[in-house]
């Protein structure tokens, strides 16, 4: 699927400034991905991963409720499961496999041209703090909003609200990139400029486009 631009309110204008979601954008991440080294059986594997440490609940989590907190209840809930939860709490790391390819090197080329780099991303606090050492990519953006420390989390208002404050581009001046519809339509509705991302030949298909690479 190509870039989302239809209904695109400021597109056309001119980028001042590239902002990038994280997951799926410029790392992969599964959760199927730790529990599967854990869980040999299938069919438990698939029930665990529907009903117990799903994406839903960890969303929780990256909206800032406490994880402490989070997991008490999710053994509550769950009994006989306490392992596997703690294994959440402590091996998050094992959920990103690698780098989406090609993502970092679009990254790079934007850094080198000057093109001022931004993110927002749903990411718990304590996972992205473990995760932003190991990762001096990084180092390249001039500020990363994380939904985590924020309490605030896409595709609500507020945190693109907050992004472009803190970023200093009006929305309209400023490429939002994220593989989540949701949060796409929430940008676009706001006034940011989007691309709804599928794969890095795309993004940089669409950044060519716009003029931002060659």
């Amino acid at each position: 699927m190509s870039a989302v631009h239809v209904n695109d309110p400021a597109q056309g204008a001119a980028v001042e400034a590239v902002v990038f979601d994280v997951g799926r954008v410029l790392v992969e991440w599964d959760m199927r991905l730790l529990f599967a080294k854990l869980i040999r059986e299938p069919e438990r594997l698939d029930w665990f991963c529907a009903n117990v440490v799903t994406e839903e609940w960890h969303f929780q989590h990256d909206a800032g409720r406490d994880l402490a907190e989070m997991v008490a209840e999710r053994k509550a809930e769950y009994p006989g499961h306490d392992a596997l939860i703690d294994a959440y709490a402590t091996r998050f790391l094992e959920t990103i496999p690698g780098n989406v390819p090609g993502s970092h090197e679009i990254v790079r080329e934007l850094a080198s041209g000057g093109m001022p780099l931004f993110a927002i991303t749903n990411f718990a606090s304590p996972f992205w703090r473990e995760y932003r050492a190991s990762e001096p990519l990084f180092d390249l953006f001039g500020d990363i909003v994380v939904s985590g420390d924020e309490k605030l989390a896409k595709p609500g208002a507020r945190i693109f609200d907050l992004a472009a404050r803190r970023f200093g581009h009006a929305p309209g001046a400023m490429l939002f990139i994220d593989d989540n519809a949701a949060n796409i339509a929430a940008a676009r509705d706001l006034g940011w400029q989007v691309h709804h991302f599928q794969n890095a030949a795309a993004l940089r298909a669409d950044l060519g486009a716009r003029g931002l690479l060659a």
